[in-house]
């Protein structure tokens, strides 16, 4: 089987992305989108199914058509093209749900133009756990070869975080972190290494007292169930190198406290995983970049690095659930 790329928002850079990565041929994949966005850049061949795409042995760029309600212009993003780009996303989960694609990854996509087109979600990771009859249990982790992040709150303001951050939550996203680990990535024994909230992860109070109130009782709670969490650590110091060494992910307080690092590190190897559901789902680390679509110029490496990391999943977790 092979996983499903999804078409993303096609006046952006993911048309531009998917030929360069099928030129690659490093990580093999079908397509769901509209063919004429390929047109004339790489062989293209439809299909009707998933289980026809084996057989173009990387002769061609297998393509499960959705077709767009109007052409795309790049740099120039459509919101009647809003449905084509929902409905490739709900095809590919549902695939994956089925077991007929190894998992899915999804291209770009404009949350604002896809608001204007009625979609009621933040974003892929929050329509992706309605479609899998998982909402709440979505966890959003960025990975990379030299780190991986777990913010605890995600996609809402820095005030509205902070309103969010409980001792549940932290426990739950730590939870569910632990499990991707040792069913996904293979690590028999993760290390969870929890940041702290403030500056000094709060010196004991004196520089705020979530660390004391929220974040050290989820940590307890999270090694009484077994799991090697450890912290609150303060964040200033937690991604130098000899810090990471010394765990296998981190659970991030907020947005920017996880994505900073990760792609300061590796942005161009930066994938973004969605642990928590029942399929695998990754994607590049980086938006539709209207600004330089159509221009030959967007790095196909963190899509790369996104089919790579989703095949490497699949495997993994296959094998992790044969042996339970």
């Amino acid at each position: 089987m092979l996983p499903a790329l999804t078409m993303g928002d096609p006046a952006g850079i993911g048309p531009e992305l998917a030929v360069k990565a099928w030129r690659a041929r490093s990580a093999p994949f079908l397509w769901i989108g509209d063919p004429a966005l390929l047109a004339g850049e790489v062989p293209v061949v439809e299909i009707g199914s998933p289980e026809e795409a084996a057989a173009l042995s990387g002769t061609a760029l297998p393509v499960l058509r959705e077709p767009l309600a109007v052409a795309a212009t790049p740099g120039r993003p459509d919101p009647r093209n809003g449905a084509a780009v929902i409905a490739s996303i709900r095809r590919a989960t549902e695939l994956a749900l089925a077991g007929k694609v190894a998992g899915l990854v999804t291209s770009p996509i404009s949350k604002h133009i896809l608001r204007q087109a009625g979609f009621p979600y933040p974003g892929h990771t929050e329509f992706l756990a309605a479609l899998c009859d998982a909402p709440g249990e979505e966890v959003m982790m960025l990975a990379s070869p030299r780190l991986r992040v777990v913010p605890v709150t995600v996609h809402v303001s820095l005030r509205h975080a902070l309103d969010l951050l409980d001792e549940a939550r932290i426990v739950t996203v730590g939870r569910i972190a632990a499990r991707a680990l040792r069913r996904d990535f293979g690590i028999a024994a993760p290390r969870l290494a929890v940041a702290g909230l403030n500056p000094h992860a709060g010196e004991e109070g004196l520089m705020g007292d979530e660390e004391r109130r929220v974040i050290r009782p989820a940590v307890a709670s999270l090694r009484a169930e077994g799991i090697d969490a450890f912290g609150p650590l303060p964040p200033d110091t937690l991604f130098t190198e000899a810090a990471r060494r010394g765990y296998d992910s981190v659970l991030c307080m907020y947005h920017d406290q996880a994505l900073i690092p990760l792609k300061t590190l590796d942005m161009a190897e930066g994938v973004n995983v969605t642990l928590g559901l029942p399929i695998i789902r990754t994607s590049p680390d980086h938006g539709t970049a209207f600004d330089i679509a159509g221009q030959d110029r967007a790095d196909p490496s963190s899509l790369l690095a996104a089919l790579a990391l989703a095949r490497d999943l699949g495997e993994q977790r296959r094998r992790f659930d044969a042996a339970q």
